[in-house]
């Protein structure tokens, strides 16, 4: 399996290991020191190597960071891991901390004297972010000092980095080859008047070569970073092991990694930098070299988030592989779970299983959440051993996944009823459910962001005095990453959608301690057709990517509108006749009682 289950870190080992990290902070005359979660490169996932965070605190999501100081240790984390923070920190040296509700720099302020020293290490920390703090920072006088990795420095079995070699990705399936991709980027940097740009993400870079990896599980990446030049060239700093096999394009020079030190120190000229994932050190190696560093998007964005005709061909292909698989699976389910004996870990193999079966899998997208009763409101929650549940009748069952094909990245979220469940879940179910639909149906102008529509999925529920604590929508990769900026659909995004962005669309509620509810389908930007007699002007809509059944039995039908009866009952008929071909026919029958009419 590409999942397991083992519990990967341990509380206990939390306090002896905090103990030595403030025997060297007292060493290198520091007041604390910053743990982030993300690496060098600001991903989402991180190599063994770069699990500093779990290492040190036991917590292991995939957010947040660490603020050690002698007397304190706090642990920052979002509204989705509030309670796992909790179960994998030990209460007696780690506090967990409210964020973003309390930023870093406050909390600093409150428990920090004037004269205090922070230190960090340079290359885990973006450019932006240490400029925040540093200037939040200055008028109370404590200092933020870049020094190397005092973690690593204690971590004494600390896995060695990722070699796998990367492998070429099929031009059939990305619409435009390296080169092109290459000559578009720098035609950018030219058009603007800059020299170079330096590109610090492995996905920019993966997208950019038509190349992908296996550096860190469920996105295939091959970690890198890159100074593209406007003339097309590109230096790439990457371990000439993970180019075995592959062909580069002739104005791509490969360099080893530490030899970019030396590159930006000797820069010239205007160099792009995006300061809100390139590391710290970097910016500040090129502001030493006298180059003139100009503020800017990663040049790779926008072009891998607007996705190519092809690629968009190609992951609706997989999509379509994936539903089928995840309708085998809730055909599976709703036979077994009533029997009883199911666990959490037993639907993760399930779901996987079927997957593999396709032939065509290539890794999972993100370990399985796979969620009974209580534990499905932990919006980010991890099956263990440990924590391994029994699915019991009249509780509701949540499973959010996905799989990574050669031709697309899926991810997918369905709750499930056990048995019958109550009124009270029956109708946060619904309430989640029309705000997807609200979502799904929205037709709007070009120019509007994911801040204008998130409110559409909240509507229902906020008239019903509730929420949830995360965004709506991320985008999502095609055979890259899971998570993809810049375009999501959340309060704070205020980037214009575009024609060929891939985004979720995840409504969910969750009351802590009872259970949790998420349904999640996804969506590709497109042109919306003209209205009869034309529209006032040009106007988008979202396209359906993900086709799988929605669990009819948790839907309290008399609170739908009818243009939300209409939509799911048109959902449904399209469910059965894009997939009813490609399952078999025991699950066909049942497919076809699943997307029945309401």
């Amino acid at each position: 399996m590409f999942q397991d289950f083992e519990v990967k870190t341990r509380p206990q080992d939390g306090p002896p290991r905090l103990a030595a990290l403030r025997v060297g902070m007292a060493a290198a005359g520091l007041d604390g020191f910053l743990v982030p979660r993300a690496d060098r490169f600001q991903g989402e996932y991180v190599a063994p190597c770069d699990e500093r965070l779990a290492w040190l605190t036991g917590f292991t999501g995939s957010a947040g960071f660490a603020a050690v100081l002698s007397e304190v240790a706090g642990v920052f984390v979002d509204g989705r891991y509030r309670v796992q923070v909790k179960a994998q920190t030990d209460p007696s040296v780690f506090t967990p901390v409210a964020w973003p509700e309390t930023a870093l720099e406050e909390w600093l302020i409150r428990q920090l004297p004037k004269g205090g020293v922070v230190g960090f290490d340079p290359w885990l920390h973006s450019a932006a972010e240490v400029a925040r703090l540093e200037t939040a920072l200055a008028g109370w006088q404590i200092a933020l000092r870049p020094v190397g990795n005092l973690v690593d420095a204690i971590w004494a079995d600390r896995p060695a980095a990722p070699m796998a070699p990367a492998v070429a990705w099929p031009e059939a399936l990305a619409g435009r080859s390296a080169g092109e991709k290459l000559a578009l980027v720098a035609g950018d940097l030219a058009a603007r008047g800059e020299d170079a740009a330096l590109i610090t993400q492995p996905e920019s870079l993966c997208w950019l070569l038509n190349l992908r990896g296996s550096d860190v599980a469920h996105t295939p990446l091959m970690q890198a970073m890159g100074l593209l030049r406007r003339d097309g060239g590109l230096e790439l700093f990457v371990e000439a092991a993970k180019l075995t096999g592959v062909v580069l394009p002739a104005s791509v020079q490969a360099q080893p990694p530490e030899a970019l030190a030396t590159v930006l120190a000797g820069a010239q000229g205007r160099v792009r930098v995006d300061d809100a994932t390139a590391p710290a050190a970097a910016k500040a190696l090129l502001l030493e070299a006298g180059a003139e560093v100009v503020a800017g998007r990663d040049p790779c964005l926008m072009p891998k988030a607007k996705k190519h005709p092809a690629e968009i061909a190609a992951t609706t292909a997989a999509h379509l592989r994936d539903g089928a698989a995840v309708a085998r699976f809730l055909h599976w389910f709703d036979v077994e779970a009533p029997k009883g004996g199911l666990t959490e870990i037993d639907a993760a193999r399930a779901l996987e299983g079927f997957r593999a079966e396709t032939g065509a899998l290539k890794e999972i997208s993100f370990d399985t959440i796979s969620a009974a009763g209580a534990h499905a409101a932990l919006p980010h929650y991890r099956v263990s051993e440990e924590s391994n549940a029994p699915i019991r009748p009249g509780e509701v069952f949540l499973i959010d996944s996905g799989g990574q094909y050669e031709d697309g990245t899926t991810d997918i979220t369905r709750t499930l009823a056990v048995g019958e469940v109550d009124a009270e879940v029956k109708g946060a179910f619904t309430q989640v459910l029309q705000g997807m639909i609200a979502v799904h149906r929205a037709r709007f102008p070009k120019g509007v962001a994911g801040a204008h529509l998130d409110a559409l999925a909240r509507a229902a529920l906020w008239a019903a005095g509730r929420d949830f604590d995360h965004g709506t929508g991320h985008g999502v990769g095609v055979y890259l990453s899971v998570h993809e900026g810049p375009q999501r659909i959340s309060r704070v995004s205020t980037l214009p959608l575009e024609p060929g962005m891939i985004l979720s669309n995840e409504p969910g509620y969750y009351r802590e301690g009872a259970f949790g509810i998420r349904i999640e389908n996804l969506v590709v930007v497109a042109e919306a057709p003209a209205l009869p007699g034309g529209d006032d002007r040009a106007m988008l809509r979202f396209e359906t990517l993900t086709w799988a059944p929605i669990d009819r039995r948790m839907i309290l039908t008399a609170m739908l509108a009818p243009w939300e009866r209409d939509w799911l009952n048109a959902y449904h008929a399209e469910v059965l006749a894009r997939l009813g071909p490609l399952v078999p026919e025991e699950t066909l029958a049942w497919l076809t009682a699943a997307c029945a009419p309401i």
